[in-house]
Order: C-alpha cells, then sequence, then structure tokens
C-alpha cells in the first residue's frame, strides 16, 4: 500500500474530508515517526507494535556478482516488533 492509496482508503471512509487532507495528515505524522526515531526514541502503538531503532553490528557480506568478501560497517536500522493483538489476528 502506498501512502496515496492509504489516503484514498481513509478519505473514502469519511476520516477526511478531502483527499489532499488526508495526504497532508498523512505526511504529518510520518514526519513525526521520523523525527522520533532520528532522536534515538521509539514509536510505541500499544496492541499494534513498536518501532525502534537498533545499532547493526559490522559483519563480512559477500559481493553477488564476484563473490568476493566484504566488510559491511557497523550502522543503524530500524526494527519492527508487532503487538500481542496484531500477533494474533496474523496467527
Amino acid at each position: 500500500m502506498t501512502k496515496k492509496e492509504l489516503a484514498n482508503i481513509l478519505y473514502l471512509k469519511e476520516v477526511f474530508d478531502t483527499k489532499l487532507e488526508a495526504e497532508k495528515k498523512i505526511d504529518s505524522i510520518l514526519d513525526l515517526i521520523q523525527e522520533t526515531l532520528l532522536s534515538g526514541e521509539d514509536v510505541n502503538f500499544i496492541g499494534w507494535g513498536k518501532l525502534e531503532v537498533v545499532q547493526r553490528a559490522p559483519r563480512l557480506g559477500r559481493n553477488p556478482k564476484t563473490g568476493e568478501e566484504v566488510q559491511i560497517e557497523s550502522r543503524r536500522g530500524i526494527k519492527f516488533k508487532p503487538g500481542k493483538n496484531f500477533l494474533e489476528k496474523l496467527n
């Protein structure tokens, strides 16, 4: 699902009055989530899931074309952990 598709669904469900309003609100929400994660804080939606910034350890990788081993540096990533209610519905 894309942002435009989500905005259209929310507009059709009459959550927002216009598609443009839906797109702007979704952008605002995503910007806020991004700012929160960039500041090092977790984003937790109880029952749905948690987004958290994690530090990935350095590791050895392999170039798929040449087979040559390459060192992959340590970096930050985002981890999603689904909430209990979400997992129950999924299974």
